[in-house]
């Protein structure tokens, strides 16, 4: 490896912007949540995110996954919930539909998602702060004390008593000092994805042509059943139609087709792009993978238009924002979840989070996916949400403590609102007693979480 060229920068005094109880890092499906969570009783907090609007991966496309377990029963529940209802009531979100491969699909409305993120943490009294990126952190020791922000005024300081990293990529702890871990064995991460929207298509066409020719349009273990009983759904599979098209001299990244419908008649959301080798903790090959995607994307329209029944005069309306990553860094925390203990089910006894979500592998190489379930659900520790020798943070959402595959099923949203719930008012508990985030009485936690309507099990009572 090349020697890297540097320079030295002066000393200098950094102004501080703000002082508050609880700082969240990082406006997506956690962050929201966890700020939510954490100003719930009065305490200060605010929230920074470097885009100009908050939501996070609820804002590009995709449905949210994982509100339903493997047996029907819901099992998020508590503020994550709260929010769904708040987008229903602007007819921006559907109901929890099961789904016989992802569990359940909740369908949000991008933009409504921006705009009552914005409002729940205004009615919440959360300082909320965009355009800024968190740049570095301000540490005594082994204690967090502060976060560094860059944006258009320069450099500034926001001091925090509890730092939450809802980042999606443990930015502030992997620039804190925590131990991270990438990738599998090999340091290969799961490839993002650029979703895209078209407009235009009969829905109605796509679902019965599947549910009526199940043997041209084959779906990956969702029966043909199901397309003729649901008007709002979720399609993957058609390995063989993509097979005529690649034959055709089409060139499509994936292996399978995936669609999802919009909240909006004739919408659909595209799941297909894939860039492998992406790396989303450098900019270079960020910036590598959106112009890939971009690339992608323009032939995966005219597959879309030319094979797939109910496209032919489908047209494209619009790009996420940004690429949708699966797997950047993970912490290594108190405890590092594995994939044994999501598939066999495992209950911890500083349960903050129940999910179902399957281990969901889009392979490093190649085009593939490889999904496996467990049957039922398991638990989330807090102590995987606790990093190593940094004190007074947390870490909520997919970088929290896991193995690459335990990873590849809590990353989906509803866990990581759930994640982010448990993270924020865990954070507010450890202001309001004075101690760090590893030391908070997690039996206190859990009964708060129980009587704030939070889903930790069947047979469970709140105590105080």
């Amino acid at each position: 490896m090349a020697e890297v060229k540097t320079i030295l920068e002066p000393a200098r005094e950094t102004p501080v912007r703000l002082e508050v109880d609880v700082l969240v890092v990082g406006g997506g499906p956690a962050g929201i949540i966890a700020a939510q969570a954490a100003a719930s009783d009065g305490l200060k907090v605010a929230l920074i995110d470097n885009r100009s609007f908050v939501g996070g991966n609820m804002t590009i496309g995709l449905p949210i996954l994982g509100f339903l377990g493997q047996k029907g029963n819901q099992i998020i529940k508590g503020l994550p919930q709260k929010f769904i209802d708040r987008l229903k009531e602007v007819d921006a979100a559907s109901e929890h539909r099961p789904c016989p491969l992802h569990m359940s699909l909740t369908l949000v409305e991008p933009e409504a998602v921006k705009n009552v993120g914005l409002k729940v943490l205004e009615e919440a009294g959360v300082k909320v702060l965009l355009y800024v990126f968190s740049a570095g952190v301000v540490m005594e020791g082994d204690e967090m004390k502060g976060v560094i922000i860059e944006s258009k005024s320069g450099r500034e300081v926001i001091l925090a008593k509890t730092v939450v990293d809802c980042t999606g990529d443990a930015d502030v702890a992997y620039k804190a000092g925590v131990e991270c871990e990438q990738g599998n064995d090999d340091g290969g991460a799961q490839p993002p994805t650029l979703m895209f929207c078209m407009a235009g298509v009969d829905t109605d066409k796509l679902r019965m042509s599947i549910a009526e020719e199940p043997r041209t349009y084959l779906t990956d273990f969702i029966p043909a059943e199901y397309f003729g009983q649901n008007h709002q759904f979720i399609v993957v599979g058609l390995r063989s139609v993509m097979e005529k098209a690649r034959q055709a001299g089409y060139h499509l990244p994936v292996e399978r087709t995936i669609l999802i419908t919009g909240l909006r008649e004739g919408e659909v959301w595209v799941n297909m792009s894939r860039v492998n080798g992406v790396d989303g903790t450098n900019p270079e090959s960020l910036t590598f993978g959106e112009i890939e995607g971009r690339k992608q994307v323009e032939e995966i329209q005219r597959y879309l238009v030319e094979f797939v029944p109910g496209f032919e005069e489908a047209h494209f309306t619009k790009m996420a924002p940004f690429l949708g990553i699966r797997e950047t860094r993970r912490i290594v925390g108190d405890y590092v979840m594995t994939a044994d203990d999501i598939l066999t089910c495992r209950r911890f006894e500083d349960a903050v989070a129940v999910a179902s979500y399957p281990l969901d592998i889009h392979h490093p190489e190649g085009g593939g996916c490889t999904l496996t379930w467990c049957g039922d659900s398991y638990d989330i520790p807090y102590r995987s949400l606790v990093p190593k020798k940094v004190k007074n943070l947390l870490v909520a959402g997919r970088s929290i403590s896991t193995t690459h595959e335990a990873m590849s099923a809590i990353r989906v949203m509803a866990p990581c609102m759930a994640m982010g719930e448990a993270a924020g008012r865990a954070a507010k508990l450890a202001v309001r007693h004075g101690v760090s985030p590893a030391d908070v009485n997690v039996e206190e936690l859990r009964a708060e979480l129980i009587n704030s309507g939070a889903y930790l099990g069947e047979d469970l009572t709140a105590t105080v």
